[in-house]
């Protein structure tokens, strides 16, 4: 049942992938279906980055309400932008050669992942609320640090800065595709590979130690995938904080499995789906020019207080 539908999952992305590429396609063709292909190819990748980022993340933290973004990346990513036109200016900002740049902000938000998972959790990988709690509170420090930065900016720049920190799948260069493609096979791979071990890793610390096994290593693991993923998708197009948990939560409701070599995929394969429906409803049915990423924040939003308040205490 879980294979019939993860393979009715792909045939979904696939046909939405071939609608988006061929809609109301008119002039000259080459032209236009190479500016496809890489919005399209930046729209798949992140959706299947951030899915499969989340579940691994739900998995470690034991709880399906979690998302990556909820630690802080996002706001690391605003001070980051934020620092980079306040220190080199709105010329120099625009200067800086796009794989350089993308390079260094995924660096950037890698080293900071690295620093909070293995700093907190290098001695005791069980303390895993600790660490989200303090991604939580030095979010909320980074976002009044970038608000700060943003009153010293004069109107071209903030509105520089706003162009940039906002998720935009218009303008993604090819270089950048190339490398995030090459990183999200890797760690997809790696994550399918530890699935029968994630799947122990769900019962829990002091079960899974009990089955005999390497709970903290593999915690340390998944983390590091996470932090890898979520470095790359967010320096690719920036942050969409939700996106992750619907992707998770809508393929948790689709099939009928446990299993991470089944639900990974799944995840991976609906944010994709989210995103790639939601730009072609946008630009070739409604001819809307609204950011896609407000209204995957919006939805993404309620889901989370609707899972909120769905819990029992």
């Amino acid at each position: 049942m879980a294979r019939t539908r993860l393979l009715w999952l792909g045939i979904a992305l696939v046909a939405l992938c071939l609608l988006f590429l061929a809609w109301n396609l008119r002039g000259p063709v080459w032209f236009i279906l190479g500016l496809r292909s890489t919005k399209l190819a930046a729209l798949v990748l992140v959706g299947g980055a951030t899915g499969v980022a989340t579940v691994l993340f739900q998995t470690v933290t034991s709880n399906r309400l979690m998302t990556p973004g909820l630690v802080g990346f996002d706001a690391l990513f605003v001070f980051l932008q934020t620092m980079l036109i306040l220190t080199l200016g709105g010329l120099g900002y625009a200067r800086l050669p796009d794989g350089v740049s993308f390079v260094f902000e995924a660096l950037v938000l890698l080293g900071a992942a690295q620093l909070l998972f293995f700093g907190l959790l290098r001695k005791n990988a069980g303390d895993v609320m600790k660490m989200v709690l303090t991604g939580i509170i030095l979010g909320t420090l980074l976002r009044g640090l970038a608000d700060l930065g943003q009153r010293l900016l004069d109107p071209s720049e903030f509105a520089m800065l706003q162009s940039a920190t906002f998720a935009s799948f218009g303008a993604v260069a090819p270089e950048r595709l190339w490398i995030a493609a090459a990183v999200f096979v890797g760690v997809l791979v790696a994550a399918l590979r530890l699935s029968p071990a994630l799947d122990v890793a769900v019962l829990g610390r002091t079960t899974g130690r009990g089955l005999g096994l390497g709970y903290d290593r593999l915690i340390l693991q998944a983390l590091a995938m996470v932090s890898v993923l979520v470095a790359v998708s967010t320096a690719l197009v920036g942050p969409i904080t939700f996106l992750g948990l619907l992707a998770a939560s809508l393929a948790r409701e689709i099939l009928p499995s446990h299993r991470h070599r089944h639900i990974l995929p799944a995840a991976a394969m609906m944010g994709a789906i989210i995103l790639v429906a939601g730009q072609f409803l946008f630009e070739r049915v409604f001819g809307l020019q609204s950011t896609l990423a407000v209204v995957v924040e919006l939805l993404g939003g309620a889901l989370f207080l609707y899972l909120v308040l769905k819990r029992r205490p």
